[in-house]
């Protein structure tokens, strides 16, 4: 039996997984709950696409229907199948966190959701049925500060006396190339810094990959600009507290949840005016936002942070305060849980 049925279809853990993840956990305890598909970690074993579609025909008899959320374009089609063929007594809700026209089926997809949540004002005017606006939360008790900065980093092998990263996939949309240019600039005036490039290319990258190699190479930086490739989700956060300075340029983000949970962890970032940056640096006090394609400028704003401990440590306390009571997972799984009572109420 559930009420809630939670779907994670993709095999890689992505950013939709973080956050699905992130609110799953505080779901847990709130409903009869299971997760569909594929594992997330610290959530619930996962059940089969068919043992979703037998827990959806006994729900609990005081709801007049179970609930399945779904984020991407394969869990809409599950749950339409499950809802207009199978004719089980589910409602669909949606979470859309894109800034920009959908393609015509996942439009075609969209229109045919119970209920979508967007994760920001600009995401809510690219899709119909929105019934509400809810931000993506960090999960504040995974996420949080390091007693000893100095010792966390050293702790991680990496060398140097501070830590800038950049994380997500290795590609030009993410703005990897902006990041590197970035540390090309700031690395020679900060000898103690390192920079980490948190994320793994694809096959279809891995040419752009070796481009930005090379040119570290050149620039002698080969071993203060270091790609430790993807890393686990389980250890992300004992990184994330160790680091002096989260640092995310891409050319598109539909949200961006790197930033946040650096803020999380008491670090501030520097980010490109793209996804939900400007509402994280809360008005410029606890991060900075610079012009798309502005490597020189984020270089800037970083190298004056680096180079003012007291500001660093500053933003980075003021951020956790944000964080937990602006942007958390509790707070989202609240704003979640409105639109499912809402649904449930309606009939």
């Amino acid at each position: 039996m559930a009420d809630l049925l939670v779907t994670n279809f993709n095999r890689n853990f992505t950013g939709v997984s973080a956050t699905a993840a992130n609110v799953v956990r505080q779901q847990a305890g709130r409903y009869q709950m299971a997760l569909v598909g594929r594992a997330l970690p610290g959530c619930p074993d996962p059940i089969s696409i068919a043992a979703a579609r037998a827990a959806s025909r006994h729900h609990d008899p005081a709801k007049p229907f179970a609930i399945w959320h779904v984020r991407r374009n394969t869990e809409m089609r599950a749950a339409i199948w499950a809802r207009d063929v199978l004719r089980l007594p589910v409602r669909i809700v949606f979470t859309s966190a894109a800034q920009r026209r959908h393609s015509a089926f996942p439009r075609w997809l969209i229109s045919r959701m119970d209920a979508v949540i967007a994760t920001t004002e600009a995401a809510a005017t690219y899709v119909p049925h929105v019934r509400s606006v809810v931000p993506h939360g960090v999960d504040t008790d995974l996420f949080t500060p390091a007693e000893n900065r100095g010792s966390a980093w050293a702790a991680l092998g990496y060398g140097g006396q501070q830590g800038i990263a950049t994380i997500g996939r290795i590609r030009p949309e993410k703005g990897t190339d902006l990041f590197v240019d970035a540390m090309l600039r700031l690395l020679p005036k900060h000898p103690g810094a390192v920079a980490l490039v948190i994320g793994r290319a694809t096959r279809e990258h891995q040419g752009f990959l070796k481009g930005l190699q090379a040119k570290i190479a050149a620039a002698g930086l080969g071993k203060r600009i270091l790609f430790p490739g993807e890393i686990p989700a389980s250890d992300l956060p004992r990184v994330m507290r160790a680091l002096s300075l989260v640092m995310q340029l891409p050319r598109y983000e539909g949200y961006g949840m790197a930033p946040l949970e650096g803020l999380a962890s008491a670090v501030p970032f520097v980010g490109s005016d793209t996804g939900y940056y400007r509402a994280f640096s809360a008005q410029g006090t606890v991060g900075t936002v610079v012009p798309l394609e502005a490597a020189d400028a984020a270089a800037e704003a970083a190298g004056q942070l680096l180079s003012a401990p007291g500001e660093l440590s500053r933003r980075g306390q003021a951020g956790r305060d944000l964080a937990v009571h602006a942007f958390s997972a509790h707070a989202e799984a609240d704003g979640i849980d409105a639109v499912y009572q809402d649904l449930w109420s309606a009939g």
